[in-house]
């Protein structure tokens, strides 16, 4: 859902650019993350990064995320 740019979004927070910067890096590799498992990388929580992702699938960053499943944490699909 989201638009292409090089660039990320200049409105993202610190928190969202720091697991944008990770969802670029990982998604090379693999296409879907849980929120705790993200979290646990960037020193953060499962509800910092759900909280904050909204911000990266609604920006006009070169990174297509989707919420995708809720078993056992928020799974997100990532497409670089």
């Amino acid at each position: 859902m989201s638009a292409t740019t090089a660039e990320p979004n200049s409105e993202l927070t610190d928190k969202q650019r720091r697991i944008l910067a990770y969802l670029r890096e990982e998604g090379r590799m693999k296409t879907y993350f849980k929120s705790r498992l993200i979290g646990e990388e960037l020193d953060l929580s499962a509800k910092e990064v759900g909280s904050n992702m909204s911000a990266i699938c609604e920006g006009n960053v070169d990174v297509d995320v989707e919420k995708w499943g809720y078993s056992s944490g928020t799974t997100w699909k990532v497409t670089v």
